[in-house]
């Protein structure tokens, strides 16, 4: 069977191909996903039952205006008949990915029409408190993760068959038949590919840095399914910005490197026929990408994820199998390099949708410059380890060029702060590329990190996408304290307000930040959220 699906994969993946010029052979797209699928690993299952009862009641005091306490046991729900407690709130005391199964059994009369019970499934208790519909969204509906079931037999084994990502479940009773049933036996088959268990912190580290980690390899467990999926609830895809990060955090914890090589090799075979590569790319049915879904800073940092691969595991077969794609997306950045070494970011952002984060009026001039100076860094070390350095012979010169002009026209001496040529906006975004390109100096660095604290309309980071980011550029220039303060203050804040696993976006000062129009639809367990583990495991002077 796997064979043959193999064989779909490979002819639907280059299907795309046959109407114009391929950069890649489908010899080599083939093996690719040959490649691909010899590290699909196998999921671990666990069959976890909830702890509880609880009530989700209203506090402003508490994330997004919602608590859930504690109100009877489980037992108590198993033995009442559903029509006496419809609405009832499950609690299986942790975030859980996987499939949900429920017993319904008559009472005392014979069962002669169906039922029909609407479960809800939540990762935070407002999603079982916020009404769903009218939906106002920008996502697909769909995502939210509630679900009608009509039980047509009483008794019945329900299982829903669609995988969920949870906490909590509500449970209601929509039409109910003359009869009295029961639902017990709740469970949830728990998967991951996550087999490994990461060595246990220093008894030292002080009880938050733990709990932080705690979280962290909770949100990467949930995530590392057949491939590093953004979430769990929702996208359930690889994004190259998500491999990235999540690999980082699996260096210095699981250390299950077959998942990285998977990715890897999953999102070559996966590029754009042009050979550049697509953001994110789907397994099921078989694989395909999400074709024409360009992200500029996302194709470049493949190849950071590369390099960074190769010095974890020494695998130099799989880098010199990737090089090819890795060198390709160098050339993203050739048509907007202009002659005075500034990149044209007005025309490539015609072209390329250029992330960085979901903070709306970020603009991205300077972060586009930096991370393109950055990827050109670390592939050119990349060359290095591989011998391939006469192959990039070019990248000194730019690398040089680009930083001379970034200098030149993005930093403004009096204030010590980098900002664009047309827009003169301030942003921890513009800051922290500039920083981790080495375009600022150590000391410059410190004082741009300093300036931002006092500058007026500082555009801050929405997600801790970004965030991740600003915690390495205190760590590159020397800002250790900062480091840690940033860390403990931003993901030790979600963990004070509840997170089992840290969310997709997250501002301390806005706990319905969406960038969908509706917080509901927000990922709760995220995969780009799970980098403290990385930052207090590789450097436990400063975080541990």
């Amino acid at each position: 069977m796997k064979k043959i699906v193999l064989a779909l994969a490979v002819g639907m993946g280059v299907a795309f191909s046959s109407f114009g010029q391929d950069f890649y052979s489908p010899g080599e797209r083939d093996y690719w996903l040959q490649k691909a699928q010899e590290y699909l690993p196998e999921l671990t299952e666990r069959v976890v039952t909830p702890k509880g009862v609880v009530d989700i009641v209203g506090d402003a005091s508490c994330f997004q205006g919602w608590k859930a306490v504690s109100s009877s046991s489980i037992q108590a729900f198993y033995e009442r008949p559903l029509k006496s407690q419809s609405g009832v709130v499950l609690d299986f005391g942790d975030h859980l990915t996987g499939y949900f199964t429920i017993v319904v059994s008559p009472m005392n009369s014979t069962p002669d029409a169906p039922a029909r019970i609407k479960f809800t499934f939540g990762e935070v208790p407002s999603e079982l408190a916020t009404p769903f519909d009218p939906y106002r969204g920008g996502l697909g509906r769909a995502w939210l993760q509630d679900e009608t079931v009509t039980v047509m037999t009483v008794p019945d084994t329900i299982t829903i068959p669609r995988r969920l990502a949870f906490r909590y479940v509500k449970v209601e009773l929509l039409h109910a038949p003359n009869y009295e049933f029961t639902v017990s036996h709740a469970s949830c088959k728990a998967v991951t590919s996550v087999s490994a268990t990461p060595e246990p912190l220093p008894a030292t580290v002080p009880p938050l840095i733990r709990d932080i980690d705690r979280v962290g390899l909770n949100t990467l467990k949930e995530c590392m399914q057949t491939v590093y999926e953004d979430g769990p609830k929702r996208d359930q895809r690889l994004w190259i910005g998500d491999l990235y990060l999540e690999a980082l955090a699996n260096m210095y914890s699981f250390k299950q490197h077959g998942l990285t090589k998977r990715c890897l090799y999953l999102l070559a075979a996966l590029a754009d026929e042009s050979g550049y590569l697509n953001a994110s790319v789907f397994e099921r049915p078989y694989p395909h990408p999400q074709a024409k879904q360009m992200l500029y800073d996302y194709a470049l940092l493949y190849n950071v994820a590369l390099k960074n691969y190769l010095e974890a595991t020494g695998d130099r077969q799989t880098a010199e199998d990737l090089w090819k794609v890795a060198k390709r997306q160098l050339d993203i950045a050739a048509p907007y390099l202009q002659d005075n070494g500034l990149l044209d970011f007005e025309k490539a952002n015609k072209d390329y949708w250029i992330f960085f984060d979901w903070r709306d009026g970020l603009h991205r001039e300077t972060a586009f410059q930096g991370v393109t100076i950055y990827a050109y860094q670390q592939t050119l070390e990349l060359a290095k380890l591989l011998g391939m350095e006469k192959e990039v012979a070019h990248l000194p010169g730019h690398i040089k060029r680009m930083t001379a002009a970034a200098r030149k026209y993005l930093y403004d001496k009096k204030t010590g702060l980098f900002t664009g040529t047309a827009n003169k906006q301030v942003s921890y975004t513009s800051q922290v590329w500039m920083i981790l390109s080495g375009v600022a100096t150590k000391a410059e660095a410190q004082r741009a990190i300093r300036a931002l604290q006092t500058a007026k309309g500082v555009v801050r980071p929405g997600t801790p996408y970004a965030y991740h980011y600003y915690i390495q550029s205190l760590v590159d220039c020397g800002m250790e304290a900062e480091a840690k303060e940033a860390l403990t203050g931003y993901w030790g804040g979600m963990v004070q307000k509840g997170a089992d696993t840290f969310w997709e976006a997250y501002d301390p000062e806005n706990d319905r930040l969406s960038p969908y129009g509706f917080f509901p639809i927000n990922s709760y367990c995220h995969a780009w959220s799970c980098t403290p583990v990385y930052f207090i495991r590789k450097y436990p002077g400063i975080f541990q």
